[in-house]
């Protein structure tokens, strides 16, 4: 059993489901999600004789990694004047999924207790 899930064992249902509205609640700005890794690269161009050539690479650039079905990622570029906004998109992101699975971890602990949700 993990920490989070006996620290729910020693909740009542009434705290159970007031934890999950709670955390339901804090969802509201889901619109600005964005799931993704941030990632900075340099670059080669591929013109013959540019500096890039001999090892001085471009950038950096800043890119969004987005997972795709088939397993592969999509490197999105993301322009230096939108890089920090990008970078809290994919941090709400990752905030909301872990209030997910808290939310999933509650309403596992009611399923067990064979309380509706």
């Amino acid at each position: 059993m993990t920490d989070k899930t006996s620290d729910l064992a020693g909740l009542t249902v009434r705290a159970l489901r007031a934890r999950r509205r709670r955390l339901a609640e804090g969802l509201s700005d889901v619109e600005a999600l964005l799931r993704g890794t941030v990632v900075t690269q340099r670059r080669r161009c591929g013109k013959a004789g540019c500096r890039c050539a001999d090892g001085q690479l471009h950038g950096p650039y800043t890119y969004l990694s987005v997972p795709r079905p088939q397993g592969r990622r999509r490197l999105v570029y993301v322009p230096a004047n939108l890089a920090e906004t990008v970078s809290g998109q994919v941090a709400l992101a990752a905030r909301v999924e872990a209030v997910l699975a808290e939310i999933t971890a509650i309403n596992t602990e009611l399923l067990d207790r064979r309380v509706p949700g």
